[in-house]
């Protein structure tokens, strides 16, 4: 969800800008019922528990917290800490409530309680019932570009990547009991309220600042936290977020997840600092492979957004990550990026969902996902294999 923060929420507290690169993260988190895994709305308890430690904030659906990570200067480092949060989280929760992440919970009502404080309440005002539909879980990826000129251009040519990454993130695949037919059904719900999807291009740090002292005018964002695209700048810090990934349910997808991110964003600032035009393409070609992705995430086919041939996203997946394996490398993520291989060759979160839906039913896919979130980080000189990775209920 996020609704309520502010683009590129990691480090933007710093009084010295961090070198360019770092990553940083926000995993929202499902609260659920220890005994029916049913959604439990009790985060103003939690974060009592909690007490104010500043990685755990609250977030618009009362059975939802968020986790801030970051700024780190590595996938491995921003992985670590997201485990400890994620390890601290459920003990300080212990009895009343477990926490699990994906995009949607599988089997909740489509609409839920809502957090009550002066920002919420306002969006429930405007949104009404829309506001109690946005039961969904992002997780949100932000890469210091160190400069805004820089991080602008980036955004314009990283939004023709946005399907590949929704469709490797896709983890969503039911709602209210039900399979939806879909890879992700988290897009169709945020599509319910406005400035979603894929963003407009921008032509530079100036077409940005133009865009949003229109939507000051118009009473469309009274802060910029309401630029609620798939993508997005930060205006003072050169951060960019990549909120299209929905959250992951392990750590080890989660980092694979950001490996690719990380990779990704660095190789086309790479590019566009040596000189290279980085292409553009119309926003419309881009969202209709988005829904491809939405809809069959990994298995989908992709069109080419200048010529329109298509191939399968499996293969055009698997040639980026090869093409992004030196920068990898020297960003230090190389082993997370083989992760996301391999999250590529199982069919993604909403494949393993489907898996377990059909051994046990829908109903057990909640606590298989409760399951799952407390794992431990991969070892990687031992090869060993995160607790639960094989298990099922």
């Amino acid at each position: 969800m996020n609704r309520g923060s502010a683009a590129g929420r990691p480090g933007t507290k710093r009084d010295v800008p961090a070198p360019p690169l770092t990553i940083g993260l926000e995993e929202e988190v499902l609260l659920l019922d220890p005994r029916t895994f049913a959604p439990a709305p009790v985060a103003a308890q939690a974060l009592e528990r909690l007490g104010g430690d500043p990685r755990f904030t609250s977030e618009l659906p009362a059975d939802q917290l968020e986790i801030t990570i970051g700024p780190a200067q590595t996938v491995r480092e921003l992985t670590a800490a997201l485990a400890a949060a994620r390890r601290d989280l459920a003990t300080a929760l212990d009895g009343l409530a477990v926490p699990a992440a994906a995009g949607v919970h599988p089997t909740a009502p489509v609409a839920g309680q809502l957090q009550s404080g002066a920002r919420y309440d306002a969006l429930h005002l405007e949104f009404g019932e829309l506001a109690r539909r946005q039961q969904v879980c992002a997780l949100q990826i932000h890469v210091d570009l160190g400069e805004r000129g820089r991080t602008v251009v980036v955004h314009d040519a990283l939004r023709s990547h946005l399907p590949e990454i929704a469709a490797l993130a896709a983890n969503a695949p039911f709602q209210a009991g039900r399979d939806t037919g879909l890879a992700s059904a988290r897009p169709v719900v945020c599509r319910l309220l406005p400035r979603q999807g894929v963003p407009p291009a921008l032509g530079g740090h100036d077409g940005w600042q133009r865009e949003l002292a229109w939507g000051d005018a118009a009473g469309a964002l009274p802060d910029t936290g309401r630029w609620w695209w798939e993508l997005r700048p930060h205006p003072r810090f050169g951060t960019l977020e990549v909120r299209v990934p929905d959250a992951q349910t392990t750590v080890t997808d989660a980092a694979a997840i950001a490996a690719f991110v990380h990779a990704l964003t660095a190789s086309l600032a790479a590019r566009h600092d040596a000189g290279v035009a980085l292409p553009v393409h119309p926003t419309w070609r881009i969202e209709e492979l988005r829904w491809r992705a939405c809809r069959d995430g990994v298995a989908a086919m992709f069109a080419d957004l200048d010529t329109g041939a298509q191939r399968p996203v499996h293969d055009i997946l698997t040639e980026r990550l090869r093409d992004l394996a030196p920068m990898a490398e020297r960003l230090g993520c190389d082993a997370e990026l083989a992760d996301a291989a391999r999250l590529l060759g199982a069919g993604g979160g909403c494949a393993a969902q489907r898996e377990i839906a059909a051994r046990a039913g829908i109903g057990s896919v909640p606590a298989w996902l409760a399951s799952r979130y407390v794992e431990s980080v991969i070892d990687r000189e031992t090869g060993g294999v995160p607790p639960g990775r094989a298990t099922a209920p």
